[in-house]
């Protein structure tokens, strides 16, 4: 990629799309890493909000999650890269790369690939209708489940009403969570010492702040009013961070969460059936899992060895 072109006030500026597209054969040049375990197949996949370019961005669990799924389509649904805070400092880690090449790759390997713009991302707005790398941009789509179903899918940010109609507060806003985001990395660089899994501090507050709690429901209700009024059966979105699937009158209301504060995702099996992955719950599984069976390993070499002594 060509050395970025400096703005009027010495800031490097954000790559053009046509960057990204003449950079993109050097990326699926780089080798896979090899697998350790089989993959999981799924129908479709749905992503969002994983803000890449901030120091929030779990990167390495979204890695770790890509890497143990196929899939036939893949839903990034906005937020993918968070414009608002690369205009303000550039923040571009070998981690984030590599999210993009994987991503890259799946398309490359036959994954259809379609990018949804989001507010933070909405510099890739002008670009929808067109394909960068297998990558499709689109403002929104309508995509069908298996068992027949229509569902809209959209980020979300359209039916916000502090993005909508107070610009100014939502970048406020942006900034105080920036400085709770902080804060979780520090909480989590902590558990890591003692061992402790993954958790989100500010998924924590999120919830038991009434007011963020009513903004929630509101926000899911006007989504879903706003899908039956289009007469689709259900809508996938992302943006507020909080993944649910909720029945709300004729329509079912899907959300994917994110990689900052949550890492889930949404997924379609071949049947049409549509839940949601914790990926931190199920690594903390899969390790306690992991754990239980090398205890039991010890536990029956320590047997062993106590009936050679007997005998």
């Amino acid at each position: 990629m060509a050395p970025r072109a400096l703005m009027k006030d010495g800031r490097k500026a954000l790559p053009s799309a046509m960057d990204l597209a003449t950079s993109i054969p050097a990326w699926l040049d780089l080798p896979e890493p090899r697998g350790f375990r089989p993959k999981r197949k799924l129908r479709t996949v749905w992503i969002s909000d994983i803000h890449l370019g901030t120091k929030g961005c779990n990167a390495a669990l979204l890695l770790d999650f890509l890497a143990s799924i196929e899939c036939e389509t893949l839903y990034l649904v906005g937020d993918i890269v968070d414009g608002w805070r690369l205009s303000r400092g550039w923040y571009w880690p070998d981690e984030h790369n590599e999210v993009v090449r994987r991503v890259l790759k799946m398309a490359h390997r036959g994954t259809r690939v379609v990018l949804i713009a989001g507010n933070h991302d909405e510099m890739l707005r002008p670009y929808a209708g067109m394909s960068f790398g297998g990558v499709e941009l689109a403002l929104d789509a309508i995509h069908v489940t298996a068992d027949g179903r229509q569902l809209l899918v959209t980020h979300g940010d359209g039916f916000d009403g502090v993005v909508l109609y107070a610009r100014w507060l939502a970048f406020l806003g942006d900034k105080a969570y920036e400085v709770l985001l902080k804060t979780n990395r520090w909480v989590n660089i902590v558990r890591r010492h003692f061992r402790l899994p993954y958790w989100s501090l500010s998924a924590y507050m999120k919830k038991r702040v009434k007011n963020a709690v009513q903004f929630i429901c509101d926000f899911e209700e006007a989504v879903a009013h706003a899908a039956r009024d289009m007469g689709v059966d259900g809508v996938v979105c992302g943006h507020i961070h909080c993944a649910e699937i909720r029945q709300i009158g004729d329509v079912t209301y899907y959300n994917d969460g994110d990689w900052v504060e949550s890492c889930t995702a949404l997924v379609e099996d071949a049947q049409g059936q549509i839940s949601i992955i914790d990926w931190p719950a199920e690594i903390a599984a899969a390790q306690a899992a992991s754990g239980s069976i090398a205890a039991a390993t010890d536990e029956s070499r320590k047997n062993v060895g106590r009936k050679k002594e007997d005998a």
